[in-house]
């Protein structure tokens, strides 16, 4: 009232426009505005934490459900392939859905493929559900992962958007570190399989509310209603029924020198992922509530670099910080060679949350060196060709791994150490001095 009643009598007297008292800004506007968030942006967050909690309660015990279920070492890596291959096989089909049919629908659609694999693998006790059903649960992470990214690039401005990332990367990973610890307690308490099941039980219902906050989401205006031919995906535009190679045509050199070295680092973390529950709880003697506590050193590790890292990127530069993310998951394996004890694995799980140190960064700069009209194809595409490629390290994992459990943590780091020094070459050396995102807001891509 005050703000409208200055306004009048600056009518009255004849005040100058830019003298009109504007009306003050409470503090969480700034916060939300620091942080990136809008509507669509805030509800995507809940449906993170939401359906990030049910997927963490028991994912990551799987590999020793499986043990205990009668699994050999090759179901785990069957299991551990099936979930990067199929991370890149939804990717693209997920990012097609988007453009063409919506994010709020594309979100709803995704998280009852899941619901329907969580029910199956409740009812199925069986190694072989967990198999069959990864088809089907897995598909909210896989499929979801262009939809939120084309989220964040249709509510934000381009030189918000490593915050965007940033901020939704840290909420990801308070499920990642309240899912273990639930889960942990559920196994210790009921045991492996009532805890399971009573992990997938409330995967159930979390699942549901998940859909809830989803289906409260706005369709973005460019989406639902094309208005231009440069953003706008009419059914008119070439873009709009351009192929999947025609895509990855469109990718530019920086991008493609992005994915090479993506590659080599994400086979750095393939070779061991799935057994390194094996190696704590087989080597370093912890149980799974330990285990929980070690996932959550990692996540709180990592939430805390993400604000504060996202803000310096998109103020200074991308590049730099996914440089120094590369050599973190070089660092990973390698501190596991030593770590044969709950100290140790400590240190060596905050190692790995560094991990996520420039990951909104890179994440960025996909956004950045994507066309408009193609952004969620683009993530697809991209996803597509690195897992598909990287599915293949979960076989040869586990074959390392049957050697020998210190061979497979050498040939992860020395494809950490091949993929730092490719992205350094590549695409860190071309440019030393750092683009500021706010700068290719205004015209420049980044590089």
């Amino acid at each position: 009232m005050k703000y409208v009643a200055a306004h009048c009598m600056c009518q009255v007297v004849g005040c100058n426009a830019g003298s009109v008292p504007r009306p003050p800004v409470s503090k969480w506007r700034r916060i939300a505005e620091f942080l990136a968030l809008k509507r669509n942006t805030g509800l995507l967050l809940v449906a993170l934490v939401l359906a990030g909690t049910g997927e963490k309660l028991w994912q990551g015990f799987v590999p020793k459900y499986l043990q205990t279920l009668g699994g050999s070492i090759l179901v785990i890596g069957i299991y551990d392939a099936l979930q990067t291959l199929l991370g890149a096989l939804y990717a693209y089909p997920g990012g097609w859905l988007t453009d063409k049919w919506g994010q709020r629908r594309s979100l709803m659609l995704f998280s009852a493929l899941s619901l329907a694999g969580y029910i199956l693998v409740l009812l199925w006790a069986h190694w072989l559900a967990l198999l069959l059903g990864s088809f089907l649960f897995l598909a909210w992470s896989a499929f979801s992962l262009p939809t939120t990214f084309s989220v964040v690039a249709t509510s934000l401005e381009a030189r918000r958007h490593t915050m965007g990332i940033g901020v939704q990367s840290m909420v990801r990973r308070v499920p990642m570190m309240l899912g273990p610890l639930m889960g942990g307690w559920l196994i210790g308490k009921f045991g492996w399989r009532d805890g399971i099941q009573c992990a997938l039980g409330i995967c159930i219902g979390l699942s549901l509310l998940t859909m809830l906050f989803q289906w409260l989401m706005m369709e973005p205006a460019d989406m639902a209603q094309p208005t231009g031919p440069a953003n706008a995906l009419s059914k008119d535009s070439p873009s709009h029924s351009l192929s999947f190679l025609g895509v990855v045509h469109s990718f530019t050199p920086a991008l493609r020198e992005l994915l090479v070295s993506d590659i080599l680092i994400r086979f750095c973390e393939r070779l061991p992922y799935a057994f390194v529950i094996l190696w704590a709880m087989d080597h370093g003697g912890v149980n799974a509530e330990q285990f929980g506590l070690l996932v959550a050193i990692e996540m709180v590790t990592a939430m805390i670099c993400y604000i504060p890292v996202a803000h310096l990127a998109d103020k200074y530069g991308r590049r730099p910080f996914v440089l120094i993310t590369f050599v973190f998951f070089t660092l990973f394996p390698v501190t596991l060679l030593w770590a044969n004890n709950f100290g140790w694995l400590a240190l060596a799980f905050a190692v790995r949350g560094l991990k996520e140190f420039g990951e909104p960064a890179r994440k960025a700069l996909i956004i950045g060196e994507a066309s408009p009209e193609l952004r969620a194809r683009t993530y697809g595409a991209y996803y597509l060709i690195r897992d598909c490629i990287v599915t293949s390290g979960s076989f040869v994992g586990a074959w390392l791994w049957s050697i020998g459990p210190r061979v497979n943590f050498v040939g992860a780091a020395i494809c950490g150490a091949l993929g730092a020094v490719w992205f350094w070459w590549f695409i860190y050396r071309q440019n030393p001095a750092p683009i500021s995102p706010t700068l290719a807001a205004k015209g420049k891509r980044i590089s």
